[in-house]
């Protein structure tokens, strides 16, 4: 086989400590719930796809391996969470993608703003990917 081709487990201290902040912040991430193979190598340099509004999506894609069924509301400290957390991993780039919300009037259009706005008061040099 290719040596491309082949995946190291994650171990690295970065890798750990990334998990590690966001179970503490109650935030998730698309590399761990949509079982990325990616996930270690993207952890240890320091790279994760935040995904907000929780880890339920309304959808049921059958490609797709993110959880489905009825989400909670959106968490309204999600924003300063996500945040706080961007400046404790010291990222100088993020990528905020989102379980699909279609019980929401608006998708979540509004909790994605106000992350945005979050990030660039508490993180003003970090730039900001969306992924919608």
């Amino acid at each position: 086989k290719p040596h491309w081709i082949k995946m190291q487990l994650p171990q690295s201290q970065r890798f750990n400590e990334i998990k590690s902040i966001l179970r503490k912040n109650n935030l998730h991430s698309v590399c761990e719930e949509a079982s990325c193979p990616n996930i270690g190598e993207c952890f240890s340099q320091g790279t994760a796809t935040f995904m907000i509004l929780g880890d339920l999506c309304t959808r049921r894609c059958p490609f797709c391996d993110v959880g489905h069924g009825r989400p909670l509301p959106p968490d309204a400290d999600e924003p300063k969470k996500l945040a706080q957390t961007i400046r404790e991993l010291n990222l100088n780039y993020v990528v905020i993608t989102s379980v699909d919300r279609d019980d929401l009037r608006d998708g979540g259009a509004q909790h994605f703003v106000d992350c945005i706005k979050e990030i660039r008061h508490i993180s003003p040099q970090t730039k900001i990917e969306i992924l919608v």
